[in-house]
């Protein structure tokens, strides 16, 4: 694939994001079009978008072409769960020296590539670009064909170096990858009348296996999860899916556009938190399908789970009921997490929408009324600022925010991909209230916000000094 001005604006202008089409004139676009700015790492470029997006495929290795930095520490960077392979676990890289970068690190990574199939044996092997590695002009291209054709493994290069943009521009990037050499490769052994595919799902914490068991259940079949706890064959044979199930926000929606044009595949958006988004997703897939005995299922099960949510869930809603929660996260949990707080009787004041989408924007103000707060920058002083104006009771954000909610005393909740807590689903659900009421009611707050012993010392000696002088 050709990085072209032309192919990056066609990744920028999806028709699917309907604020493509919805504006007019000056703005029309905009909120696709940003891009970062020289030096602005921080939220992650083009190639950490790529990895995050691909990663999750765990019998396949990925091999990073450029500098070790690139790299980074690849065990446990995030919390995607494999239900077996742990391939995608393993960093590889070609770590270019400054010889290579002089001289083309082509032949450097056909020899990693040979190595690395030797030693592992991996399904695939993914090679991602780099900054680097673009700017010295290497070509992915003919050293993965001629590596696929000399081993007989298949090697996807993925074009989506650093520079090119920001995290969710590599996202789409590695959706490109999947749709021009994976998708479509290998066909499934057998079709059934429910198939669907899961885009956007990363398997954080395990979550997704809160959901499986449901869509099972139900008799609909997951024929490919993209990518979360995904396998490599599975990816290839998605495009006879009946129905695409957009998960992630806007993602991976040039997937979801492209194989609804190329393989006839339509798509929702839907949202495994909370009960209430838990509830319409199954419903919007029954009703997709039109079958009336599947929609009987659906509805069988959602009274079922319903009814044991409420018995679980009963001392938590009473516990947080009315308490006041800023959450800082970004894309789909922007909103979703709002609806699920909102379950358990808990008010959302104030959330994120830094890479939040129009539509996620627009639900968020409807979730949160005209009198909540939506945060576009989430420095530590304004997130304080928010807390301290709205009352809160709540940090729920990102590990990196973490700190900023110690040293304030602020009872604090990861909700980012590096927890260890499934939140989907319905048995998620159970999991997330009890991770928020140990959160908000754990005694530790009571003690670090009494008066230091020195403290008291010293009101009591002004007081002492305040006596005399009278």
């Amino acid at each position: 694939m050709a990085l072209t001005k032309g192919k990056i604006n066609e990744l920028l202008t999806q028709p699917g994001c309907e604020h493509n089409h919805n504006k007019e004139g000056q703005g029309k676009n905009k909120a696709c079009t940003q891009q970062a700015q020289p030096g602005a790492a921080q939220g992650g470029c083009a190639f950490d978008g790529a990895s995050i997006a691909l990663v999750p495929i765990t019998d396949v290795a990925h091999l990073v072409h450029g500098s070790i930095a690139c790299s980074g520490n690849s065990w446990n960077s995030r919390g995607s769960l494999s239900s077996g392979p742990m391939t995608y676990k393993m960093g590889f890289t070609t770590d270019l020296s400054e010889n290579d970068v002089i001289f083309g690190g082509e032949k450097k990574l056909y020899q990693a590539i040979a190595r690395l199939i030797k030693r592992y044996s991996p399904a695939a092997v993914f090679v991602y670009s780099t900054c680097v590695t673009a700017l010295i002009g290497d070509d992915l291209d003919a050293v993965c064909k001629a590596a696929t054709k000399k081993y007989g493994t298949p090697i996807i290069p993925v074009h989506a170096p650093g520079f090119v943009g920001s995290k969710n521009m590599g996202n789409r990037l590695g959706g490109e990858a999947l749709l021009n050499h994976v998708v479509g490769t290998r066909e499934p052994e057998y079709t059934t009348d429910f198939d669907i595919n899961l885009i956007g799902e990363y398997n954080v914490a395990g979550e997704m296996w809160g959901v499986l068991p449901l869509f099972e259940k139900l008799g609909i079949r997951v024929l490919a999860k993209i990518t979360g706890d995904a396998r490599y064959q599975e990816v290839c044979q998605s495009h006879r899916a009946k129905l695409n199930l957009m998960i992630c926000s806007k993602a991976l929606i040039n997937m979801a556009t492209a194989m609804e044009e190329r393989y006839g595949i339509p798509y929702i958006e839907e949202s495994f938190y909370g009960i209430a988004d838990m509830n319409r997703c199954l419903r919007n897939i029954a009703a997709f399908f039109g079958d009336a005995a599947l929609q009987e299922r659906v509805e069988q099960l959602i009274e079922e789970e319903t009814a044991k949510l409420d018995q679980a869930l009963a001392p938590y809603r009473e516990r947080l009921k009315g308490k006041r929660m800023v959450l800082y996260t970004g894309g789909v949990k922007s909103w979703s997490i709002v609806s699920a707080a909102q379950d358990l009787g808990m008010e959302v004041v104030a959330t994120s929408t830094k890479k939040s989408t129009e539509e996620d924007k627009a639900k968020i103000k409807k979730l949160l009324g005209k009198d909540g707060i939506m945060l576009e920058k989430g420095n530590p002083a304004e997130l304080l600022r928010v807390v301290e104006q709205t009352k809160a009771d709540l940090l729920v954000a990102g590990g990196r925010n973490q700190y900023t909610a110690l040293k304030a005393r602020i009872p604090f909740l990861d909700i980012n991909q590096e927890r260890h807590h499934p939140y989907a689903g319905y048995e998620g659900m159970i999991e997330m209230a009890r991770e928020l009421d140990e959160a908000v009611h754990s005694p530790i707050w009571r003690l670090v916000r009494q008066p230091s012993p020195w403290e008291i010392w010293q009101q009591e000696h002004e007081s002492l000094l305040n006596l005399e002088a009278e």
